[in-house]
């Protein structure tokens, strides 16, 4: 399943993605944020191929998406959706760093949560991130996700702990906002 925005194609990861893949997300100011990262490219690799065949709306996968420039069809990023329960989708997103201000995070966020929302009709929909990661609370904000609460020293980070700061929206709140809005 391929979908398209103005500028982005969000579809499935190919075996060929590997190398990009494990680039940005190997690099620090990409690694430092994520809970999976990759070792190498043939690490990226086998994600991929977890990826191949999955079925979107799996409860306890993540189905994770390839972002693309849609005029060149570069890979610029991944957006994952993990299928927590029936009614709740963990979001997560990452974008290589010479992508990064430029919208395509929203943009690619803003459709995917009118899948969810619209298409999947989920309940709700959440994201944790690293509270240090003020750009992502930002957009997170900025998509109309509310602050929930912060779980201290509750997600293992390289040798220490870190704290684990929680958003959330209702699919009532995502349907109900205004167009070019916040959905």
């Amino acid at each position: 399943m391929d979908v398209f925005t103005a500028r982005l194609q969000l579809g499935d990861l190919r075996r060929e993605d590997a190398p990009t893949l494990f680039a940005y997300r190997s690099e620090p100011a990409v690694a430092r944020w994520q809970g999976w990262r990759p070792t190498s490219s043939a690490d990226a690799a086998r994600f991929i191929e977890t990826q191949q065949g999955l079925a979107v709306d799996t409860v306890g996968s993540w189905w994770q998406r390839a972002i693309r420039l849609r005029e060149s069809g570069e890979l610029i990023g991944d957006l994952g959706l993990h299928f927590v329960d029936e009614a709740t989708v963990e979001i997560g997103i990452s974008l290589a760093p010479a992508h990064q201000r430029q919208g395509y995070a929203s943009e690619a966020l803003e459709v995917m949560l009118d899948f969810v929302f619209g298409g999947l009709h989920k309940h709700r929909v959440v994201a944790s991130i690293d509270p240090r990661n003020l750009a992502c609370a930002r957009l997170l904000e900025g998509l109309g996700m509310r602050r929930e609460g912060i779980f201290r020293e509750s997600v293992r980070s390289g040798d220490g702990w870190a704290d684990d700061l929680e958003f959330a929206m209702l699919e009532r709140e995502w349907l109900a906002a205004p167009e070019g809005e916040d959905g």
